[in-house]
């Protein structure tokens, strides 16, 4: 019996291999209970080009200050930062790499605002 991080991790496997194969920088998003994190990695995966989360402190006190990262509004501000953010390191279309989470509540909330932010994918 897999576990649930387990069965995540698989769902995510295949997607990265798909990704792969394009070549695409990739927008990765990680969510915890409290938290949301967003990365764009290079396409041969082999380094960071842009990040943003909501553990950071300018973004906490945005939020108002009680950390509140684990909702929607926070994820649709982090979208916003790491589409901002990636267009600042040349990236313009980017592959969503969900990481086996569903597309829904905040990791939809995330690619949407990011796409609203003029980020590719």
């Amino acid at each position: 019996m897999l576990t649930k991080k387990e069965q995540r991790l698989r769902r995510s496997r295949q997607t990265r291999v798909r990704i792969a194969l394009q070549g695409k920088a990739r927008l990765t998003v990680f969510r915890s209970n409290l938290h949301i994190y967003a990365n764009v990695i290079s396409g041969d995966g082999s380094k960071v080009l842009a990040s943003a989360s909501t553990a950071e402190k300018e973004v906490r006190e945005q939020l108002g200050g009680n950390g509140k990262g684990g909702n929607v509004d926070a994820a649709t501000l982090i979208g916003k930062r790491i589409a901002e953010r990636a267009k600042a390191a040349g990236v313009e279309s980017v592959a969503f790499d969900r990481a086996g989470f569903a597309y829904h509540g905040r990791v939809k909330a995330l690619a949407e605002a990011a796409r609203e932010a003029g980020l590719q994918f």
